[in-house]
């Protein structure tokens, strides 16, 4: 258990000093997390409208911070490349996002021209039977995503640290919560880049 904890520590912490520099996007990871936190609730209630929200707020925010707000040139703080970081990423780097991500755009229209998905499913009935459907297409999808990552990594990196990622996403809205309240305060006062000076005497 020691090795699981230290590996999810590094995880974390390496995902925050090397993804999370921009305030605008500590704050929409913010957002992500509450809403996360809602969908964690409602997927005991409707799992369908719980993924709808999850994807249509939590992911959609999560991921614009990254792709419009994230520095993505030299890292002055741990000396990095974005290269090099990208090649590292544990998780979803941009190119695996932008796979995953046209896969959730493309769900919608798949239900809509296929609505039995070739005899898989019950067709849906009327416009709320195809939302459900496509909520339930992208619970799925997020199911799929998180245990084939963690497949990914059991086979290259072994499976401590497969194990740790997925433990770690599944738990990222508490973490984020408890680690990016204060960004929307630094956003306010105009400050759009964490100085991390808690990263820099630590950096490699």
């Amino acid at each position: 258990m020691n090795e699981f904890f230290q590996t999810l520590k590094t995880q974390r912490w390496d995902d925050h000093r090397y993804y999370h520099h921009s305030r605008i996007n500590q704050s929409l990871h913010l957002i992500s997390a509450l809403s996360f936190l809602v969908a964690y609730g409602l997927v005991f209630v409707n799992p369908a409208w719980a993924a709808l929200l999850a994807w249509c707020v939590s992911m959609t925010t999560r991921q614009a911070g990254h792709f419009f707000f994230e520095p993505r040139g030299y890292d002055e703080v741990n000396r990095a490349t974005d290269e090099y970081k990208e090649a590292i990423k544990v998780g979803y780097n941009i190119r695996r996002k932008i796979v995953l991500m046209a896969v959730w755009v493309a769900l919608p229209a798949v239900l809509w021209f296929a609505p039995s998905l070739g005899g898989l499913i019950q067709p849906a009935v009327g416009l709320q039977g195809y939302v459900e459907d496509v909520g339930m297409a992208w619970f799925c999808l997020g199911v799929v995503g998180l245990l084939f990552r963690v497949g990914q990594l059991w086979a290259t990196q072994g499976l401590m640290q497969g194990l740790a990622w997925g433990f770690k996403i599944l738990t990222d809205p508490f973490h984020d919560v408890l680690l990016y309240w204060r960004s929307p305060f630094y956003l306010l006062r105009g400050q759009l880049i964490d100085p991390m000076e808690h990263v820099g005497s630590q950096a490699h």
